[in-house]
């Protein structure tokens, strides 16, 4: 009865357009106070869960992102893969993905590579003739590959949550993170080949190597960052830290960071920090307070005790978290969810780290769901179009995205081979 009192409390409370952070924060005190609990505890968790170390990466990789947004570093990026594969089956699609890919491997967030990438891929795609809801939906679905290509931020606040090794789970990442990719690839170029869609004269050597040249610092800094994380040269905040000011030194250096870009870049990592602190801590006062009623233990053994196979376990939690990403955004999925899933996933002999994977990806598809979807958001916002012609668009790509997550649980080394066996 207490669960679904909570969970009516916490529907209504999001129905009647509360913010997330307050409507958790809220009703975590509220439950700890008619529980007989002190309200000291609200503060107390508030003021342990924001002094983490981990934490501070988070407004570093946005700042990175933020920045190479700014300068317009996805432009150069786009015209260099465009240059290599514009001739093939889908080209320009197929440097889209590509695009999403090398950027995510730089900042870590979804919405930044959508963002970044959509801008320029957008209007070159529509000029060419691609179908307006493929492209709406490649770059709505595209730039979800910014949570699940190491580093992600999604990542990093599941390991701070569980307290497993965020390292691990980057690397673990990569496995599925490129399935994912090819996917996309081998459906965008089977779309172009029977949709008829003309290829893109082949490019020159020169003109190959001015685009690539003039697209390496971006390259480059993805390799130092990625390499430096798996090579244990520095922790993913220390990697931030170099990535932050190797972004601000690569884009002053090709003079193509204003002073009123740079300032644009902080305001908007502020306003997403505080965005993503204030979900933070009231997730964790919500936390504590269905803890303290054991809410998660009962749920565990609910699951435990009327599930006792694998595969009903993950359908149970696919069904749960598509459910929860059509209120709540990525963030707060992560932070809800994962006390309450993790108990009853180790109980049936689940990895940790494979179950993080999976559910970012599940993570993955709330962010290509309306309505609370942002991908969907930034894409229209872009394209400046209506939100239903990007939903549309997006469904062949969630498919695919479902197939992913079905090949990670059939194989689990997609994501444990490179972590553990490697």
């Amino acid at each position: 009865m207490t669960i679904i009192l909570t969970l009516a409390a916490m529907f209504a409370l999001l129905l009647i357009r509360v913010p997330v952070a307050f409507a958790l924060g809220g009703l975590g005190l509220g439950m700890l106070i008619i529980g007989g609990f002190s309200p000291l505890m609200a503060p107390q968790a508030i003021l342990s869960t924001l002094d983490g170390f981990i934490l501070l990466s988070v407004p570093l990789f946005l700042l990175m992102s933020n920045i190479l947004l700014r300068a317009g570093v996805g432009n150069d990026l786009f015209a260099a893969v465009s240059a290599w594969v514009g001739h093939w089956p889908g080209g320009l699609a197929v440097a889209t993905i590509l695009s999403c890919g090398v950027f995510a491997a730089i900042s870590g967030s979804s919405v930044a590579t959508a963002a970044t990438i959509g801008t320029v891929a957008i209007p070159e795609m529509v000029q060419r003739g691609y179908n307006k809801r493929f492209v709406y939906g490649l770059m709505a679905a595209g730039g979800t590959l910014g949570i699940l290509i190491p580093p992600s931020i999604p990542m990093i606040i599941y390991g701070f949550v569980t307290e497993e090794s965020v390292i691990a789970l980057f690397l673990a990442g990569v496995g599925p993170g490129i399935a994912l990719l090819l996917l996309f690839i081998v459906y965008s170029m089977i779309y172009a080949r029977f949709g008829g869609q003309e290829r893109e004269p082949k490019r020159g050597w020169d003109e190959r190597k001015r685009a690539t040249l003039k697209a390496l610092p971006a390259v480059l800094l993805a390799v130092l960052i990625i390499s430096g994380i798996y090579s244990g040269a520095f922790t993913p905040t220390e990697a931030a830290a170099i990535g932050f000011a190797a972004a601000l030194l690569i884009t002053a250096a090709m003079r193509v960071l204003t002073w009123k870009a740079l300032k644009l870049a902080i305001f908007d990592t502020m306003a997403t920090t505080v965005a993503i602190i204030l979900i933070i801590a009231g997730a964790k006062v919500f936390g504590k307070a269905i803890t303290l009623y054991r809410i998660p233990q009962d749920i565990s053994m609910m699951i435990s005790q009327g599930i006792d196979t694998e595969l009903g376990f993950i359908l149970v939690v696919t069904v749960v978290l598509l459910i929860m990403g059509l209120v709540f955004e990525a963030l707060s999925m992560v932070l809800i969810m994962t006390p309450v899933l993790l108990p009853a996933a180790l109980a049936l002999g689940f990895d940790p780290i494979w179950f993080g994977v999976y559910m970012v990806i599940m993570v993955e598809c709330a962010l290509i769901t309306p309505p609370v979807g942002l991908n969907l958001y930034v894409i229209q916002s872009v394209a400046k179009t209506r939100l239903g012609e990007v939903a549309r668009g997006v469904l062949p790509f969630l498919l695919l995205m479902f197939l992913t997550a079905a090949i990670l649980y059939v194989w689990h080394d997609l994501a444990l081979y490179i972590p553990f066996k490697m």
